[in-house]
C-alpha cells in the first residue's frame, strides 16, 4: 500500500478573505476565509454560500470549517462542502431548536489536490 500524497496548499500567497453578498463570494486562493453578509437564517434552516475559486477541481478535497464572526445566535453547523471545477458550494445548517443567527459567518477553507 502506498502513501497518497497532496500538493497545492498554499500558504501566504495572495488575497486571503473575502466578504460574501448574497451568499456568494470569489476568492482565487488554495486557502482563505469568507465573511458572510450579515444573516437571519432561522433555526434548523440552512445557509448555502457559493465560492468560485478557479483553483479548485471537481476532485479535489475542501476542508471547510465555519465559526462564528459578529454572529451570536443559533447553532451554525457545516453540513456539506460539494467542490466542482471552478467552484465550491457550502451548506451551513443552523441546528439551533429556536433561534436564528444574527450576523456574520466566518468560513475557511483549505484545498488539497491529490496528486
Amino acid at each position: 500500500m502506498s502513501a497518497t500524497r497532496y500538493t497545492d496548499f498554499a500558504l501566504g500567497k495572495g488575497t486571503k478573505a473575502a466578504t460574501a453578498t448574497a451568499g456568494a463570494a470569489t476568492l482565487n486562493n488554495h486557502s482563505g476565509v469568507i465573511t458572510t453578509e450579515s444573516l437571519t437564517t432561522a433555526a434548523a434552516a440552512v445557509y448555502t454560500l457559493t465560492l468560485t475559486n478557479s483553483k479548485i477541481k471537481a476532485t479535489d478535497i475542501v476542508m471547510v470549517t465555519v465559526a462564528n464572526g459578529t454572529n451570536s445566535a443559533g447553532a451554525p453547523t457545516l453540513q456539506t462542502a460539494t467542490p466542482a471545477t471552478g467552484s465550491l458550494v457550502i451548506n451551513i445548517a443552523n441546528r439551533h431548536a429556536s433561534a436564528a443567527f444574527n450576523g456574520t459567518l466566518a468560513v475557511h477553507f483549505a484545498i488539497l489536490r491529490r496528486e
